[in-house]
């Protein structure tokens, strides 16, 4: 396995199981906007390393495991690292935006970096096939745009506990800082990068509009 991708998988881990055995380190480096407003904004980058059970490190290692390697074979370590970072502060950036004035707001996990780094694969092989719920083969672009959209419908309904906000702000930073990376995406796949940006675009429409 790659050291860097074994290396941000570890300090998951271990992050997260000093937060399960102790409330304080958790409370103190989860996300939470008062706190953040009050001017703790390394919560907005420590939260995701933290995970409120194993089944959520679980699943979010596990699709940082299989999705890194495209990300690492295409665009390097260097490029990698940029991406999974700035996913992560794209997610907190957006939640942060959606959320500013419910202080009360708390989420953990590394779910805005990891989205992130799923799409930036998708982007750089999107005839990749995925197994939707692991069993229904679907191919990537059409994963990625189902995904987005799903989102937009979590963030407009807010009737779960899942951070969906992140997850799209960390969507969106893989998706920008891929094509930055690799502007030859927009002549190589420019149909994908098209049908990939419509839930984003739609995403802010329905924020200006005031619908979510």
């Amino acid at each position: 396995m790659n050291m860097i991708l074994l290396g941000l998988i570890l300090a998951n881990v271990v992050v997260s199981y000093k937060g399960w055995n102790d409330i304080y380190f958790f409370r103190k480096y989860e996300f939470h906007v008062g706190s953040i407003r009050a001017g703790e904004q390394i919560r907005m980058l420590t939260s995701g390393f933290l995970h409120v059970d194993m089944s959520h490190l679980l699943f979010n290692m596990l699709t940082l495991y299989f999705f890194a390697p495209v990300v690492i074979g295409f665009m390097g370590n260097f490029s990698f690292v940029l991406v999974y970072f700035g996913s992560l502060v794209f997610g907190s950036l957006l939640t942060m935006s959606f959320h500013k004035n419910d202080y009360s707001y708390r989420a953990v996990g590394a779910s805005g970096a990891v989205t992130g780094v799923l799409y930036s694969a998708i982007l750089l092989q999107p005839d990749m096939m995925l197994g939707l719920f692991f069993v229904i083969p679907i191919p990537a672009y059409l994963f990625g745009i189902l995904y987005l959209l799903y989102s937009i419908y979590g963030m407009k309904a807010q009737n779960d506990n899942i951070g969906h906000t992140a997850h799209f702000g960390g969507a969106v930073g893989g998706y920008v800082i891929t094509l930055v990376k690799e502007p030859q995406l927009l002549a190589d796949h420019m149909l994908m990068v098209i049908l990939l940006a419509i839930p984003i675009v739609l995403l802010f429409v329905m924020e200006k509009r005031g619908k979510l």
